[in-house]
């Protein structure tokens, strides 16, 4: 006989009014097990429980069970705090409760509700909001959490907790436990990647230095440490750790003294000027005669001058520009327009950036006489764009152009203000050397338009140096009220106090902003504010309050910008959801177009979330919305060719608005840069829609300026850079950040488009000896070639050939020449003659048996035409499933995964080629890659073997200069080659003029 179900927990309840204990402490162990199905009922009688558990004569697990009861009524009432209350009154009850079946859920949810609580605790704590003891019950779970995830295995979750609740010792306590450099790494992405404030994160890093064991060749934990030295940017503690890889050098190359060239390599890279210029000056001399050698090596590196000398050989190597493009664009692009002529100077500069390539303008002198004010500041500014990195000629090179002390030969105000700010490309965020140049000229220029250039060259050159004096010289410009030279002082100084928060220099931009009635200075200033909060996170909040909350949207505009900046690459939940809510309630559609945009800078780390998080506001009725969203996309995913962000942007390629095409075009490029057919099957289709749209004459200019701009950076550097806002350490590329965000205001000034080549990242494996020179050796892509090929060059068009088209026959012209043959036939069998006809009977049919009912209509020219029945087709050929590259070899990001050295190869790295694994996430679009390429230091295993090196390039021999007589006409070309000594005379001779006839 079953039992009958229980319908009701009065009778039980009863039991908790008796003075029996015996019958109480029953009472409540049967109420523990009903508390799920009958919670309405108990809740009623709290107070007879609070009781019991108060009273003091009862057994301690008597009480602890009377708390357990009272949490788990509260648990069901929805109120979580007082059910954490009691479970941490319950103590051991409560542990034991949790492997009955059914109250997982109930322990799951107190359980988190205990973390949060501990959280909360422990980061006043440290904060020193309050001094409050944390309850021990409370301590006991927290440790207890710990525990269970350590003989789970599950260290990532206590990573996690620990972090949060700034518990460290947990993090050491882990890695000693199972010394796995992996784990510090997770710590490292976490606390870089996540909204942790600016001071806890650098005490975490700090934490985590020592724990990290010496680094040995193809240690996985190399990036990481080069990660750490970035972010910290604490030159003592860099020159302590290369001294540590240094010390003892002797004759023999050693593994230590590559790890310290990798590490010095990869700091060039990711470092700021000042950072790497503290490093390098705080050097010892060392003390025998290698380490000296070994540190003249290190401070060569930290120079910067080998790193731009490798990636500048690479590039003017392995160029791939397709001229039939621009050629196509030009003859497209009406050049007596300004808005076309500044199109395809930004399509060539992109496509030639750092290549020193100038055939296109040499080639196109008329095109470049057309050049009229600013466009002839842009065109000569795009020469720094294509000389980028360039800086051993830079002012050799630009000489033509650039200001003449004494004016003389002045090339005019457009051409010496573009020069300036092509000096200023070339060197960008290595540019000590010009900053001096640049200063003069900026003092000593009477015009606003060479105030200009110098002031953007100046800036660009100078980024995050923190020069005072040049920020002064900024300022009194600044301070002269002019529009254009202003606007350009105010990125400027924004730009040489870039990342330093310096709150005085904040304050008196935003003064002058609120004093000068000029938007475009206003706007210089505002976004010159956002670059000085960059990276500064928490500190920013005050100043972001204040510019978000102002009358003025462009100062709104700028305080979206500095929010984006501030906490770049965080992820941070509170900076997205304040940009959305701007994004769709700001009574400005500039300011809601940036926060759209700027959405890019925050999830730049993680572009797979921005599709889904954009999604809705691509659909805006607000064009200025939708446009932001295509940028998002754009930036956020640049070089991932994300099949969900081109899915997004192809429809937007079709929007009745101009400047959402514009937008949609440019994203696209950026998305789909360095993919081919093979990986990306939009590409093909991408490409041919760009021309399409600047061949349409009928096309809204902006669209067919943004197309032209598209072309030029979807080929970037001769199709051998990428986009990417992530530098090779997995840290924030600031120079791809700072650039992309001045890209974005050609919305109102076109020549800062040009800013984008700081975004391009050279992708190539350039191995090198200890020499610091380039051996010729041969490495392993293991992936088809045309996965990651560069993409076929264009085909000139065919010229047409009219074809001659056949003559139909009518079926009874066909049955009359039938009859008629059938007569010439009878009549030749009569005279006994044979007779050739065009169409003899089959075998074993007479020529009478042909009907002339049966001759089909045929077309004249048909015969002889028709195909044999059998073609012998060649046997396709199967695509090899690896390639072996060379040295100095272009390898895409997505490729990196797939390079390996062979085992048995002469050269090996010191690092890891990628941190990336090949069959998992490397295959994942939208993934990013955080390390890989770029300069690798190798390992010689016959080191007394002849080496065969690599011969630098070096093909730069004109300048085209860009003046004019006074009928528009080109001069001619500039050769740099008629700089250097003349040729000697040739020796006497005599003419013998007797024989001359």
């Amino acid at each position: 006989m079953t039992p009958r179900p229980q319908t009701s927990a009065a009778g039980v309840l009863a039991l908790l009014s008796e003075s029996d204990p015996v019958l109480q402490q029953h009472a409540l162990k049967t109420l523990n097990g009903l508390v799920p199905q009958f919670w309405p009922e108990i809740s009623e009688s709290i107070p007879p429980i609070e009781e019991l558990y108060e009273n003091a004569s009862l057994p301690k697990d008597a009480q602890e069970l009377a708390a357990l009861v009272l949490s788990k009524v509260f648990y069901y009432l929805g109120q979580y705090d007082e059910a954490l209350s009691f479970a941490l009154r319950a103590q051991r009850a409560f542990f034991e409760d949790g492997s009955r079946p059914g109250a997982e859920e109930y322990v799951e949810t107190v359980v988190s509700k205990a973390i949060d609580r501990y959280i909360q605790f422990r980061t006043n704590e440290e904060s020193g909001v309050s001094t409050e003891t944390i309850d021990s019950g409370l301590q006991d779970i927290i440790e207890g959490i710990f525990e269970r995830c350590i003989q789970d295995g599950e260290f990532k979750q206590a990573i996690g907790i620990a972090l949060e609740s700034a518990r460290l010792d947990v993090i050491t306590r882990i890695y000693e436990l199972t010394k796995d450099t992996q784990l510090l790494s997770y710590v490292i992405d976490s606390v870089l990647d996540s909204g942790f404030k600016l001071a806890y994160r650098n005490k975490v890093l700090r934490h985590i230095i020592p724990l990290f064991p010496p680094p040995t060749a193809q240690s996985s934990h190399i990036y990481s440490l080069t990660r750490l030295h970035i972010t910290l940017a604490s030159p003592p503690l860099t020159i302590s750790f290369l001294n540590s890889l240094t010390e003892g050098a002797s004759e023999l190359v050693t593994e230590q003294q590559l790890l310290a060239y990798q590490l010095a390599f990869d700091l060039v890279e990711g470092g700021t000027q000042d950072f790497i210029e503290a490093v390098r000056s705080g050097l010892p001399e060392g003390k025998t005669l290698p380490e000296k050698h070994v540190y003249v090596k290190l401070r060569k590196i930290l120079s910067g001058e080998e790193t731009i000398r490798l990636y500048l050989d690479f590039l003017m190597r392995n160029d791939r520009t397709d001229l039939l493009i621009l050629k196509n664009s030009k003859e497209a692009l009406d050049g007596r327009s300004s808005i076309y002529h500044n199109a395809l100077t930004f399509q060539n500069a992109f496509m030639h950036c750092g290549t020193t390539s100038d055939i296109f303008l040499r080639n196109n002198l008329d095109w470049l006489a057309r050049a009229s004010n600013w466009s002839k500041f842009s065109v000569t500014a795009a020469l720094g764009v294509i000389h980028k990195g360039n800086t051993h000629d830079a002012l050799r090179l630009l000489g033509p152009y650039l200001p003449n002390p004494s004016g003389e030969n002045s090339s005019g105000p457009y051409s010496e203000g573009g020069a300036l700010y092509a000096l200023g490309l070339i060197n960008a965020g290595r540019g000590k050397d010009v900053l001096g140049y640049l200063r003069d000229r900026l003092t000593e220029a009477q015009s606003e338009i060479v105030q200009h250039g110098a002031a953007l060259g100046l800036g660009v050159a100078g980024m995050a140096g923190g020069n005072q004096d040049a920020y002064e010289d900024l300022k009194t410009t600044l301070f002269q009220d002019s529009a254009v030279a202003g606007e350009a002082s105010g990125y400027a100084m924004g730009l040489i106090m870039l990342g330093s928060g310096n709150e005085r220099a904040v304050e008196e931009m935003l003064v002058y902003a609120r004093e000068t009635q000029h938007e475009k200075i206003i706007r210089g200033l505002a976004i010159g504010v956002a670059f000085i909060y960059y990276g500064r996170q928490e500190e920013s909040d005050n100043i972001v309050e204040k510019l978000l909350a102002d009358k003025d949207p462009i100062l709104r505009y700028g305080g979206v910008y500095t929010l984006a900046l501030a906490y770049c690459g965080t992820a941070d939940n509170g900076a997205v959801k304040k940009l959305l809510h701007i994004a769709v309630s700001d009574t400005s559609d500039d300011v809601r177009r940036a926060a759209v945009t700027c959405l890019a800078f925050l999830l730049f780390k993680t572009p797979s979330q921005v599709p889904r998080l954009v999604q809705l506001l691509s659909e805006s009725y607000n064009p200025h919305v939708r446009c932001g969203a295509t940028l998002a996309l754009g930036l956020s995913c640049a070089g991932t060719g994300m099949q969900d962000a081109i899915d997004l942007l192809e429809p937007m390629t079709k929007d009745p608005v101009d400047f959402v095409r514009q937008g949609a075009f440019v994203s696209l490029a950026m998305i789909l840069i360095q993919q081919t057919e093979a990986s990306s099957p939009s590409v093909a289709s991408t490409r041919s829609l760009f021309t399409k749209v600047i061949a349409d004459k009928h096309e809204d200019p902006m669209a067919r300026f943004g197309a032209a701009v598209a072309q030029g950076l979807i080929d970037a550097g001769g199709r051998n850079v990428t986009i990417t806002l992530q530098s090779r350490a997995g840290t924030k590329n600031m120079n791809a950040v700072v650039g992309m965000t001045l890209f974005c205001q050609f919305w109102y000034w076109y020549p800062l488009a040009h800013c984008a080549s700081l975004a391009f990242e050279p992708t190539a494996i350039i191995g090198l000896c200890e020499n610091l020179e380039t051996p010729a050796f041969e490495f392993v892509s293991n992936a088809r070639p045309s996965l990651f090929a560069y993409p076929a060059p264009t085909k000139p068009p065919t010229k047409e050939t009219v074809e001659k088209v056949a003559t139909a026959v009518l079926s009874t012209t066909a049955k009359a020449k039938a009859r008629e043959k059938e007569k010439e036939r009878a009549k030749a069998a009569e005279e006994g003659e044979s007779m050739d006809t065009d169409e003899k009977p089959p075998a074993g049919e007479t020529s009478k048996d042909v009907k002339v009912e049966d001759v089909p209509m045929k077309v004249e020219g048909e015969e002889g035409s028709a195909k044999p029945a059998e073609e012998t087709k060649p046997a396709k050929r199967k695509e090899p499933s690896f390639e072996k590259l060379s040295n100095l070899s272009r390898v895409t990001t997505a490729q990196l995964a797939h390079i390996s050295f062979p085992s048995e190869g002469r050269f090996q790295p010191v690092r890891t080629v990628s941190v990336t694994p090949s069959k998992s996430s490397a295959s994942k679009k939208g993934q990013m890659y955080s390390g890989g390429g770029g300069i690798l230091m190798l390992m010689d295993k016959t080191p007394d073997d002849p080496i065969e090196w690599i011969e630098s390039e070096n093909s730069i021999k004109f300048i085209p200069v860009i003046q004019t007589n006074s009928n528009g006409v080109p001069i001619g070309v500039h050769d740099l080659s008629a700089d250097t000594a003349e040729a000697d005379p040739p020796p006497p001779f005599e003419y013998p003029f007797d024989n001359d006839t």
